[in-house]
């Protein structure tokens, strides 16, 4: 894991934390940077990529995406968005066991790239995971026409 950034904003509220999951560890950390680049400047949400497997392979890591979540958690919640299918199942299992993510983790439906920028800026604002979560879903109907 690593890409963790930041924890609270300069008036010491505390922020919701995104994780990216992906597959590949570069992906996930180029998304990462991408999104926090977008934010704009100043200080952003506490962000981690959790991608590929602890060998650096190609994979989804449980062991990654706990320690990237822990890394974010400031107690205002964490948003874990996803690329592909079996990083899905993978978060979903990890928060079925309610034990190994921080209290206020939440899988977030969408699109991996939009809704990562998304979730950054809006999380980057002070907004809560509701509305965290909600921004990076409203992502799906971005038109490219």
């Amino acid at each position: 894991m690593s890409g963790a950034d930041g924890g609270m904003t300069g008036g010491g509220a505390a922020q919701v934390g995104i994780v990216l999951v992906s597959h590949s560890g570069p992906v996930a950390e180029s998304v990462a940077a991408l999104a926090k680049g977008l934010a704009g400047g100043g200080a952003t949400a506490p962000v981690a990529a959790a991608g590929g497997t602890p060998d650096g392979g190609l994979g989804t890591s449980a062991e990654l995406i706990v320690q990237a979540a822990r890394a974010v958690d400031g107690g205002a919640g964490v948003a874990l968005l996803v690329d592909l299918g079996s990083a899905v199942l993978t978060v979903k299992a990890l928060l079925a066991e309610g034990d190994e993510l921080p209290d206020g983790a939440r899988l977030v439906d969408a699109p991996f790239v939009e809704g990562a920028v998304a979730a950054v800026v809006t999380a980057s604002a002070g907004a809560d995971l509701t509305a965290v979560a909600a921004a990076a879903g409203e992502a799906y109907v971005y038109r490219k026409e």
